[in-house]
């Protein structure tokens, strides 16, 4: 992310376009999902392209989060957005206690094994349909299944991840 967007905190990212009217679907990394709609100005974009936009309506189609985004009036620009993050500033996140963290807090942290074997440096996540999987760079290239069952500990303030996962496995 760029400068500007440092401080934000990525949620998602827009996916096709719905209709012609300028709707769009949105791909939450949220816990419920609908969490992402509870923000009603968002920021999207990439790069050093950003942009501040209002929800002006949502939805739900087939599973996927529908929103009416202000400013954004027709298909194509709908279609323009595809593949965009949706983020929003880090100051309007609840709270986090110890046992709870975003992802973006994640990156560059160590990541050790059970063993105490350095496995890398989170770089970052990938969303799959079955999980999402944690990117770790060192040696070896590592994706872990960012779940609790491969998540052991996590501790922000020493920058460091415990993983239960064999160096071996992948």
């Amino acid at each position: 992310m760029s400068d500007e967007s440092s401080a934000l905190i990525q949620l998602g990212f827009v996916g096709a376009p719905f209709g012609v009217r300028g709707w769009v679907k949105l791909r939450s990394h949220t816990d419920p999902p609908e969490r992402l709609l509870d923000h009603r100005s968002l920021r999207i974009g990439q790069g050093s392209a950003w942009h501040s936009y209002r929800i002006e309506a949502s939805g739900r189609s087939g599973g996927a989060l529908t929103v009416k985004l202000s400013g954004v009036e027709d298909r194509d620009q709908a279609q323009a957005l595809r593949g965009a993050q949706v983020c929003v500033a880090r100051s309007e996140l609840p709270q986090r206690d110890d046992k709870d963290f975003y992802r973006a807090d994640l990156i560059g942290c160590e990541v050790v094994n059970l063993e105490g074997q350095d496995l890398g440096i989170v770089q970052h996540f990938i969303e799959t349909p079955a999980q999402v999987l944690m990117v770790v760079r060192g040696a070896s290239e590592f994706w872990i299944p960012a779940v609790p069952q491969h998540l052991r500990r996590v501790d922000l303030q020493a920058r460091k991840v415990v993983v239960d996962w064999n160096a071996a496995t992948d």
